[in-house]
């Protein structure tokens, strides 16, 4: 019986490194941010090999292993699996006293500083300089009295200006970048219009929608509202560890799980089909109401899709799927593989220039459409 056993686990094991095929592997652990797709795939691929190996020799030495295993069992089994449930719970009971966070906000003391926000999980903390180093330079990162990165300490800007509204995580905000290098000053020194940055380290989609659906009314004159779609980021969307929106654009506060299991997911992102397919939805939504956000004060909507490297088949239908099938209008960007922060794959001066050019390009020729429809008698929107 024990030789059966162990047969049956070894062919379980080849069966599992079969069937668990680079699609099937697509589909649940979706595209990383921190690690390009060669290296993800390698991994992966890494890992199936193994439990085929492990498989194969489970099988032919099913004989020795299973008489082996029947000696332990007896001998050791249940103290074994009874110490294995008591170290379960006694780390879950000894976690609780740790105060866990997203994933994109573990490190407390990381530079530039956020504080909590009840409605949209954290924020920068404002009236603040902060110095930080990056891929080998000091970067100064400074805040108004509203959170909005700004150029010096001391400077703010004018709600009664016309103004470029950018709403965002890491890469809009310009991590590791000067405030000159920044996406969003970019665009502004090309257009001559007041940018204003709203972005935020860590945000999601529906988080990104929340700080703009706030921060919008504060200005008189919005021209235009620029948001990021990364599919590489896209985990984030199906996160509960943070304030989120579900279906029907409700919001929800932060549930955590048990710290084993979040634990657990931040080592194996492993995501069901329906969390993948519900999260599509609703990220589809997310946009649609952005953009409606956007027009109800007669700005131009944008979202902006950069991408270090060539974009991989999985990567281009979830592009399509959020996007496409959702009718927003967006920019794609194809940024060179290099075209990163050092030890970080934050886009460095070089992609941002690139990005800030197609944001410039992709607005002038909507204000040249919107103005060709008034000559015309049409309606721009």
């Amino acid at each position: 019986m024990a030789q059966v056993i162990v047969g049956v686990i070894g062919i379980s094991l080849i069966a599992a490194a079969v069937l668990a095929n680079q699609a099937w592997l697509d589909r649940h652990f979706l595209p990383s941010f921190m690690m390009s797709r060669t290296w993800y795939v390698t991994i992966e691929t890494t890992a199936r090999l193994t439990v085929a190996a492990v498989g194969f020799a489970l099988v032919f030495a099913a004989r020795r292993v299973g008489g082996r295993t029947m000696t332990f069992v007896t001998r050791y089994g249940l103290p074994l699996i009874g110490a294995i449930a008591l170290a379960i719970a006694a780390s879950e009971v000894a976690l609780q006293r740790v105060h866990l966070r997203p994933t994109e906000w573990r490190i407390l003391d990381e530079e530039p500083r956020r504080e909590p926000d009840p409605e949209l999980g954290w924020r920068f903390i404002p009236n603040r300089v902060a110095d930080a180093t990056s891929g080998g330079r000091t970067i100064q990162y400074a805040f108004d009295a509203a959170g909005y990165r700004v150029k010096n300490g001391g400077d703010r800007i004018d709600v009664d200006r016309p103004s470029l509204l950018f709403a965002g995580e890491s890469v809009i905000f310009g991590d590791g970048l000067a405030y000159d290098e920044s996406v969003p000053a970019q665009v502004e020194a090309m257009l001559g219009l007041q940018s204003v940055n709203l972005g935020v380290y860590g945000f999601s989609t529906d988080q990104t929608y929340l700080r703009l659906r706030r921060e919008l009314p504060r200005f008189q004159h919005p021209v235009a509202v620029v948001v990021p779609f990364l599919t590489t980021l896209f985990g984030r969307n199906l996160d509960t560890d943070r304030p989120h929106l579900t279906s029907g654009l409700v919001w929800q506060p932060a549930r955590e799980r048990g710290r084993i299991a979040t634990l657990t997911g931040l080592f194996f992102p492993f995501r069901r089909d329906a969390t993948v397919e519900n999260g599509i939805a609703t990220t589809r939504d997310v946009f649609r109401a952005t953009v409606a956000l956007a027009r109800a004060r007669h700005a131009t909507p944008l979202v902006v899709v950069p991408h270090l490297g060539p974009e991989s088949p999985p990567e281009e239908v979830l592009r399509r799927r959020v996007l496409d099938e959702a009718a927003v209008p967006y920019v794609f960007v194809p940024l060179e593989s290099t075209w990163h922060i050092a030890w970080d794959h934050h886009p460095d001066a070089r992609a941002a220039r690139a990005i800030a050019t197609a944001i410039a390009a992709r607005l002038r020729a909507d204000r040249l459409t919107a103005l060709s429809s008034i000559v015309h008698g049409e309606n721009p929107q």
